[in-house]
């Protein structure tokens, strides 16, 4: 994407520094415990992230190579960097099987926090990533909250000076599902563009969408 540009405005997120994993309590929903990361946890982010399905979306575009590239993904999640995150482990709460990640993801497209998830392939179209999204933003819009200065970009706000909370999201613009969960949860479209493609083996460029969810919506 090219520079946007931005306005700063006076806003409210969640208190930083944000819980530890051991602090952070657990999600729950109907059917699913967002929970922290654990070491334990590697083989099971191993088998998400080698789904060709789900890396696809993903700014790599293929699956891990090994164990080691997805410790080295785990350990944005895990201490000491726990504290400057704020994503998840989903588990089905019937089991504790671990079925994806989801929540903050390390990008801040447009200045505000950005959300993402990743589900195996065998758990699409059941209504999860629904079930997710409702449950993490529920929690998010739930935690300590301080005032302060964030400069944004100009499309996400209407005007200068006091801007309501936002949550972001982007996705490829042929990923038709996310755009529906996202849709269904309140989410506007913002903005399009296309940039160069950083997935492995897709020369040429990307058609990314913008998406935003405001606390007073």
């Amino acid at each position: 994407m090219s520079k946007q540009a931005t306005i700063k405005v006076k806003t409210h997120l969640p208190t930083r520094p944000w819980p530890s994993n051991t602090e952070k309590k657990p999600i729950r929903t109907e059917r699913l415990i967002m929970r922290p990361y654990a070491e334990e946890d590697l083989e099971d982010i191993y088998i998400l992230r080698t789904q060709p399905e789900v890396m696809v979306f993903t700014a790599v575009g293929r699956g891990d190579a090994d164990r080691d590239e997805s410790r080295a993904y785990m350990a944005r999640y895990l201490p000491p960097n726990d504290v400057a995150t704020y994503n998840t482990i989903i588990c089905l709460a019937s089991t504790g099987e671990v079925i994806g990640t989801g929540g903050l993801t390390k990008n801040n497209t447009f200045g505000w926090p950005e959300v993402g998830y990743m589900l195996k392939k065998e758990y699409w179209g059941k209504g999860f990533a629904t079930e997710f999204l409702r449950g993490f933003l529920s929690h998010w819009w739930s935690l300590p909250r301080s005032e302060l200065e964030l400069e944004v970009d100009a499309q996400s706000v209407d005007g200068t000076g006091e801007a309501p909370e936002i949550v972001t999201a982007v996705i490829d613009a042929d990923n038709l599902a996310s755009r529906r969960v996202l849709e269904k949860l309140g989410f506007r479209e913002i903005k399009r563009w296309s940039e160069a493609d950083s997935r492995e083996g897709y020369p040429g460029d990307v058609s990314l969408i913008g998406f935003s969810l405001s606390l007073s919506s």
